[in-house]
């Protein structure tokens, strides 16, 4: 450690190398709670460097601090999974002198391996760090649990800095990233705020629309034939999605069906149906709220994976590939399932793939959960504003007035429909939206490019365009 030891994150940055033209990877882990993006691009624009690329797995408000970076030159490209905040709109209204390169989970780390995002310095937010330099993320007052979505970044950096506000003397209980590909170690006061981890809302739903898309996602899956024993599932944060899984934990009990695992962005609804028995792992690359940070501290079945394991289409096997559902959110879907989840109607950028389309790649089903209408504007669409996810990946959509299924899936609306669940066509669908909501005005962009979206496998499957 004292070998490694830095008095400051301007010191390791210059004992690295940095220069103009650099690209400087993090990571998202602490969510809207991270304070070490922020003051590492400080201490880059103190020491007067330039042209740097921001490639972190996903920027969210609290990095509104890096508009004021982007102007003075210090930052000119920014490489992500999600962007949502101040800073995704100030890059929607074009102040980036190139396009945001917008990729998914696992598409980044295959991205890093082949070499066509290459990192000079990785920048770790380490929760704790021992006095080898080795880095957890389960212990410290910032603990955030799984560090999955930096570890590709530490593997292929050329130089590795842990900033910590937390060192451990002797060794930790758990190595998340191996003192051997570290460099350096900062010590500040605090590297963020673990409350910011938990980003939206994680709670389940009385929203009695969401709930009723939650019970038909629910019954989708009975009705598939897929729910036995042994199954993998996946599901995001969102009210619906959270509520579909106390469904599915009520009809495991019910079928006394035991699981294989739980994936992705984890939560203490996974938590407590690992807990129960109902499955026998969970396979973690994030957590979302703090007693799942807990759960991975304590639990050896709570396991910790990487974003090469989780989703990297380049690796000889994936984690998503074994799923047998996922459930997915969309901002909009067409009349080829294909799923926008990157910006809204308008074409301003909110989000982005994240595992979105890495999870419908590889699972046997994949549904999208989504209200038929939202914010006044129908969320079934003639063509999506921006693609994100290909409907070809995409089995079925669940609204609260009804199912549509991909017809390249006809055994599976055949299943759905034998359930007696309310199938019907999308173009049904698009029609009850159009006819409840008036047929949005086209959206008008400008002809600046300012985001890039490349499919998990690296090529390129549209563009986003500044605000008109």
């Amino acid at each position: 450690m004292k070998r490694k030891h830095m008095a400051s994150i301007t010191d390791a940055l210059r004992q690295c190398g940095l220069k103009d033209g650099m690209t400087l990877s993090f990571h998202h882990h602490l969510r809207n709670g991270d304070h070490v993006v922020n003051m590492t691009m400080d201490a880059v624009a103190a020491l007067g460097i330039k042209d740097i690329t921001v490639a972190c797995s996903s920027l969210f408000p609290v990095h509104e601090h890096l508009i004021g970076h982007i102007r003075s030159g210090v930052i000119t490209g920014l490489d992500t999974d999600y962007m949502s905040g101040p800073l995704a709109k100030a890059v929607t209204d074009g102040i980036l002198p190139r396009p945001v390169m917008f990729r998914s989970h696992g598409g980044r780390p295959r991205a890093i391996g082949q070499g066509s995002l290459k990192i000079d310095i990785a920048v770790v937010a380490a929760p704790a760090v021992d006095g080898m330099g080795n880095i957890t993320g389960t212990e410290g007052p910032s603990a955030c649990g799984s560090l999955g979505y930096v570890i590709p970044d530490t593997q292929h950096a050329t130089k590795v800095i842990a900033i910590t506000d937390h060192v451990v003397e002797g060794g930790l209980h758990r190595v998340s990233i191996p003192h051997d590909v570290v460099d350096h170690v900062v010590v500040v006061d605090s590297i963020g705020d673990p409350v910011g981890i938990v980003s939206g809302s994680i709670s389940l739903t009385r929203d009695p629309v969401a709930l009723a898309i939650a019970r038909n996602a629910q019954a989708v899956i009975r009705a598939s034939g897929l729910l036995r024993d042994g199954f993998c599932y996946q599901t995001g944060a969102g009210g619906a999605s959270l509520a579909a899984s106390i469904f599915l934990r009520e009809d495991m009990r019910a079928m006394k069906l035991h699981g294989g695992f739980l994936l992705g962005g984890i939560t203490k609804y996974m938590v407590e149906m690992l807990e129960e028995g109902l499955f026998d792992n969970i396979f973690d690359v994030q957590c979302f709220d703090l007693d799942s940070v807990r759960s991975i501290a304590r639990n050896p079945r709570h396991v910790e994976i990487s974003a090469d394991t989780y989703a990297n289409p380049g690796r000889k096997g994936n984690c998503v590939d074994y799923l047998d559902a996922v459930l997915l959110g969309a901002t909009e879907i067409d009349l080829n399932f294909n799923v926008n989840v990157t910006t809204d109607s308008n074409g301003k950028i909110i989000g982005g793939s994240g595992g979105h389309n890495d999870a419908a790649a590889g699972a046997n089903l994949t549904i999208i959960v989504a209200p038929l209408v939202r914010a006044r504007l129908p969320i079934v669409v003639e063509k999506c504003t921006t693609l994100t996810t290909p409907g070809s990946t995409v089995d079925v959509l669940v609204t609260e007035r009804g199912i549509a299924v991909n017809p390249a899936r006809k055994e599976l609306a055949d299943r759905l429909c034998d359930a007696q669940l309310p199938v019907c066509g999308i173009e049904d669908l698009h029609g009850q939206a159009v006819r409840m909501t008036g047929k949005p005005r086209p959206h008008e962009h400008g002809d600046d490019i300012v985001g890039i979206v490349e499919y998990r496998d690296g090529n390129i499957v549209d563009h986003i365009y500044a605000t008109k």
